[in-house]
């Protein structure tokens, strides 16, 4: 199985923002998600976008006065952020997300990690060390905002095979296979190269992670936490340091 970091970088990241719709689209929903979870920003704060890929949420913050650290592990990606945020207050790192405290010279007032991007972590072990990282980084009333998929209810049959996006030229579907604790996703793409179609198929894993766990490893940490549906069916967990 290859790595989250290896799938992307060479499978997932040259297509990725034509999966999102287009960069103009991508960039107008993460400003209408951050307009609604953050209607009160104050120019001038900090924020950590763990996952950031090409900007969806960090461009956004930037423009609306925030001081971003954009983290995130595929060079492809972390350029075309770079080219979208020029001028704005926007750093792009390309590390580990847990080892994001590196790039952090204070306490910070926002950590993102939006997108499925909790999920790609290896354990959860793992996910409760990046809580404790953000716990330590926020300052008092900080939030840690993080959007899921929920795959504790294993999908079967059919209903395993996800069509991503299709047009005249390339096609992307997605397999899932179940584990005790993870999902394998297996990406389909099809890629037309002038009358040939080209095949390329490539898989990672995703923790399976229940809404009620994370919430629970996040009042471990001292966070209050509310629930509440996030886009594309995932789920969204909005937590506040005390």
């Amino acid at each position: 199985m290859t790595s989250v970091a290896d799938h992307y970088e060479a499978h997932l990241a040259p297509v990725y923002l034509w999966m999102s719709g287009g960069v103009d689209a991508a960039f107008a929903r993460g400003d209408a998600e951050i307009a609604a979870l953050l209607p009160h920003l104050a120019t001038g704060t900090t924020a950590v976008d763990l996952g950031a890929g090409f900007g969806m949420h960090a461009v956004p913050l930037g423009r609306r006065g925030y001081s971003v650290v954009a983290v995130d592990s595929s060079t492809l990606l972390l350029e075309e952020l770079r080219r979208h945020a020029a001028g704005l207050p926007v750093s792009a790192v390309q590390d580990d997300l847990l080892s994001f405290q590196r790039h952090v010279n204070s306490r910070v007032d926002l950590i993102l990690i939006m997108g499925d991007t909790l999920t790609h972590l290896p354990d959860q072990r793992a996910v409760q060390t990046l809580i404790g990282r953000a716990a330590e980084s926020l300052g008092p009333g900080g939030q840690f905002i993080a959007t899921f998929r929920d795959y504790t209810s294993p999908l079967a049959g059919d209903a395993r095979f996800i069509p991503v996006r299709a047009d005249e030229n390339r096609i992307l579907t997605c397999f899932l296979e179940y584990g005790d604790d993870h999902v394998d996703v297996h990406d389909l793409l099809y890629e037309r190269q002038g009358s040939v179609w080209q095949f390329k198929v490539s898989g990672y894993r995703k923790l399976r992670l229940s809404p009620s766990w994370v919430g629970g490893a996040l009042r471990g940490a001292g966070f209050s936490v509310r629930s509440e549906p996030g886009p594309s069916g995932m789920v969204r967990l909005i937590a506040t340091r005390a």
